[in-house]
């Protein structure tokens, strides 16, 4: 056999093998986000993500420096508001099938013993502006201009739970 004849093989060979790697890769992480049988392992000051009660993600602030920064002035003190839109930070680890206008969103914060409800239609509205900041400590605090979260004493402060629920 000659040396094009293997070398043609060969990479035959290679090219079916990454094929299935990544068609399998492919259906894993599928069935990841469908199944939401993760198994995942909370950092110190990490936010976990949920979708319908099981852990999919969890996430730093450093994780989204990716991410295209937004800002607003909010009315109250004159300050300027900078941060990742929440749209952009679920977007990032769900796929847009399990995104509609049904969908709920519950951010948290057990330090502060607070929580806020959306709907997936208010987080897309990019009017609203509902996005998270960086506060001086390094934690996420969820801000908006939409009219149940313009005001400071509304926003979520330390938030360290997402939670996206399904219809």
């Amino acid at each position: 056999m000659s040396t094009w004849k293997r070398l043609g093989i060969g990479l035959v060979i290679l090219l079916i093998i990454s094929g299935l790697v990544l068609g399998l890769e492919a259906l894993r992480a599928r069935s990841f986000v469908e199944a939401g049988d993760a198994q995942v392992t909370l950092q110190p000051g990490s936010i976990p993500i949920y979708l319908n009660g099981r852990i999919l993600v969890a996430f730093s602030p450093a994780d989204l420096e990716s991410l295209k920064m937004a800002s607003f002035v909010e009315p109250e003190e004159g300050k300027t508001e900078e941060g990742w839109l929440l749209y952009d930070v679920i977007r990032l680890y769900l796929l847009e099938d399990f995104l509609d206008a049904g969908v709920k969103v519950k951010i948290s914060s057990s330090s502060r013993d607070k929580t806020v409800e959306l709907t997936w239609a208010e987080i897309a509205d990019q009017s609203n502006m509902v996005m998270f900041d960086l506060s001086g400590r390094g934690t996420l605090k969820l801000v908006s201009k939409m009219a149940s979260l313009d005001d400071r004493e509304e926003w979520v402060q330390d938030v360290d739970r997402i939670e996206v629920n399904t219809p």
